[in-house]
């Protein structure tokens, strides 16, 4: 009957739009603060993004290595949440060749480069275990968990600084509060296909995302 078939395809889209509020509320409940308004450089990717459809329907990251921040998005752009971050101790937007194999003692401050570009998430585990994201599996680098290994890095004091300089630190990984980390980054990107934008700091954004190349029309233009 068309009146019940009608009343059937309402039930699924209502109970579509309730998985995906749920989901919704679950992760911004994640975050302990107010979510950080995005930087122009990050809103101005998101836009880009979704114009061009270049992340394919799939949920995706944002990471302004000036502010050391990142946000959260679903596949419909959505904001989920966001989080400070640690990142590479060095300003730069490029891995150093051969770095991912190279002992952390051999590794010089200017080689501990968080490297900027369009990367696809994939989950993993490093050599202790531990759920990892991997950002870039080839240059060994990953989003994980903060971890306080060297007391005098002071990481967990310095991912609590509201100074995006204190949190420059790392080798070159991405590190993330615990909670957001499973609370946020493990629903929605541990388990389906997800992207990464990391914004650069030396290079034009064109330059790094060729698709912010194109310009946005302007209203009433032909």
């Amino acid at each position: 009957m068309p009146i019940l078939n009608l009343l059937r395809a309402l039930a699924r889209r209502v109970r579509c739009r309730l998985v995906a509020i749920g989901l919704a509320l679950i992760a911004a409940s994640a975050t302990a603060a107010p979510v950080v308004a995005l930087t122009s450089d990050a809103l101005e990717l998101v836009g880009h993004v979704m114009r061009s459809n270049d992340h394919r329907g799939a949920p995706f990251l944002v990471l302004d290595k000036r502010a050391a921040r990142l946000w959260v998005f679903d596949a419909q752009a959505r904001l989920l949440g966001s989080a400070p971050v640690l990142l590479g101790l060095a300003i730069g937007d490029d891995t150093v060749p051969g770095v991912a194999e190279m002992p952390l003692p051999e590794i010089a401050d200017a080689a501990r480069t968080t490297p900027a570009g369009r990367f696809v998430i994939e989950p993993g585990r490093n050599l202790h275990g531990d759920d990892i994201l991997w950002i870039d599996y080839e240059a060994a680098v990953s989003m994980h968990r903060v971890r306080s290994v060297n007391a005098g890095e002071r990481r967990l004091a310095r991912l609590a600084s509201p100074r995006a300089a204190d949190r420059r630190i790392s080798y070159g990984c991405i590190n993330v509060p615990v909670a957001f980390f499973n609370r946020v980054l493990t629903p929605f990107f541990a388990e389906s296909r997800a992207i990464a934008y990391v914004l650069p700091e030396t290079r034009p954004m064109a330059a790094v995302f060729p698709f912010m190349a194109v310009p946005f029309p302007i209203a009433g233009s032909r």
